[in-house]
């Protein structure tokens, strides 16, 4: 429905293989200077089918993850940014999440198969994690197998493992997108874990479904064993496991051909679950609906209601607004509010996001989240500021900057990088700058820090 990408002049690699040596030094405040180096290697097995393999491959110079507010009890699902494991990344997206590369930490070295031929596709990956990782010397094997059937419809196996100290644990399974007709289909997955534990450490899901380009319908049965994140979560992401869990949803959306009006979406999302001994754990339901006017406005009311169990019962709800301007272009602006109640605490929770071109070849974004909480004893509430900006001088010569506070752990995170690509892509010289880089919601105690990198390709 996109339509055809034509006129594009790309030329053919002339080599199968590329070897691309690194060499970085770093000097921080208060820290001895220290270099090493590394190398990346990419060969195309066949025109579809390539090879990876890297040895001690620098990350130093990514992003740090946003800091963001987070009004749950379970853990944050972080964006990966690792360029080894960005490549082929999507052949792991499933509803069971039992590969979640973000477990792996900085690593010594690894290699990955990684293409598609005919109606196969794969992606196969082996790495070694630094030593302090999981307490030690740590190896991480995955393996992701996907056939298309017929026109839409696939399925699939993955095996995620780690092996630390000659024990195994992770989990094998195998699931399906199916499609019976243009718009009614079945999606499902099986999981097998296996580690600490043997009782509890099975899942499944399976979910029909209704899709159209203006409506979407689904209803879904999720099992997750109460022993599942303990074998799982070395390698996978089970936010919380001893569930029995129904869901459904309803999203309609609706095209007006005249009028100030263009565009009206309604969205409901229904959740129930059920621990493994039948004790109701949760239920919620929320409930949208937006409005797209043509003079390129937006606005959008949602609300929530929850109930969850841990300790005690907890009974929480959120309403919030948002107004939006050219939201679907890269120069736009959204801004909203939301109050309500959330774990014996009233809350506001206020949030801005900005994007704009200074000029052709200079572009920055701005987001704002503010949260209050009444009462707040533990010192939760906070301001949460991030600002990025690139400058593209040349195609190849450019600066990106990334800044960060979260005032509730006063964390002030600064990140510039100078880039220099003398034999693009991958032959750059790169000069960087940080400060208050840590883990997401911790504190830095990192002084001024500045690197310089070399990479070149043989």
């Amino acid at each position: 429905m996109a339509g055809t990408l034509v006129g594009l002049d790309v030329p053919r690699q002339s080599r199968r293989h590329q070897i691309v040596p690194y060499a970085l030094g770093r000097a921080q405040e208060r820290e001895p200077a220290i270099g090493g180096v590394g190398l990346d290697v990419r060969y195309a097995v066949t025109p579809h089918l390539s090879a990876y393999g890297t040895v001690n491959p620098d990350f130093a110079t990514i992003e740090a993850d946003q800091e963001l507010v987070n009004l749950t009890r379970f853990e944050v699902s972080l964006t990966e940014k690792r360029q080894f494991f960005l490549e082929g990344g999507e052949l792991f997206n499933q509803r069971i999440r039992t590969f979640y590369s973000r477990r792996i930490a900085d690593i010594e070295g690894g290699g990955k198969l990684l293409g598609k031929q005919g109606p196969w596709a794969m992606h196969v990956l082996a790495t070694r994690a630094d030593p302090l990782a999981a307490g030690g010397s740590a190896g991480y094997a995955v393996a992701r197998v996907q056939r298309d059937v017929a026109a839409r419809s696939n399925v699939g196996v993955l095996l995620s493992n780690r092996t630390v100290d000659g024990r195994n644990q992770g989990s094998v399974g195998g699931d399906a997108s199916l499609y019976f007709t243009e718009n009614w289909g079945l999606t499902g997955q099986l999981v097998h874990s296996y580690g600490q534990y043997s009782q509890g450490a099975g899942a499944f899901f399976v979910r029909p479904s209704y899709d159209s380009a203006t409506a979407h319908f689904h209803v879904g049965y999720t099992h997750l064993g109460d022993r599942l994140a303990d074998n799982v979560n070395v390698v996978g992401f089970i936010v919380d496991d001893d569930r029995r869990e129904v869901d459904a949803a309803v999203n309609k959306t609706v095209w007006l051909p005249d009028g100030p009006v263009e565009r009206v979406q309604y969205d409901s999302a229904y959740d129930v679950y059920w621990g493994q001994t039948g004790i109701l754990r949760s239920w919620q339901v929320e409930e949208s609906l937006a409005v797209d006017l043509r003079n390129r406005w937006t606005a959008a009311a949602r609300h929530t209601e929850e109930f969850k169990r841990f300790e005690r019962d907890f009974r929480n709800r959120q309403t919030g607004v948002e107004i939006g301007y050219n939201t679907r272009s890269y120069q736009s602006f959204r801004g909203g509010v939301s109050t309500g109640h959330n774990f014996d605490a009233d809350f506001v929770l206020a949030s801005a996001v900005a994007q704009y071109k200074l000029t052709d070849r200079t572009s920055t974004e701005y987001e704002l989240q503010r949260l209050t909480l009444d009462p707040d004893p533990g010192g939760g509430g906070t301001w949460i500021h991030v600002v990025r900006a690139s400058r593209f001088f040349t195609p190849d010569l450019f600066l990106r900057v990334f800044l960060q506070t979260n005032s509730a752990i006063d964390r002030r995170n600064v990140q510039a990088v100078f880039v220099y690509r003398y034999r693009p892509p991958f032959g750059t010289v790169q000069v960087a700058y940080q400060r208050g880089t840590a883990e997401f919601g911790q504190r830095s105690d990192q002084g001024h820090t500045l690197f310089l990198k070399v990479t070149t390709v043989l």
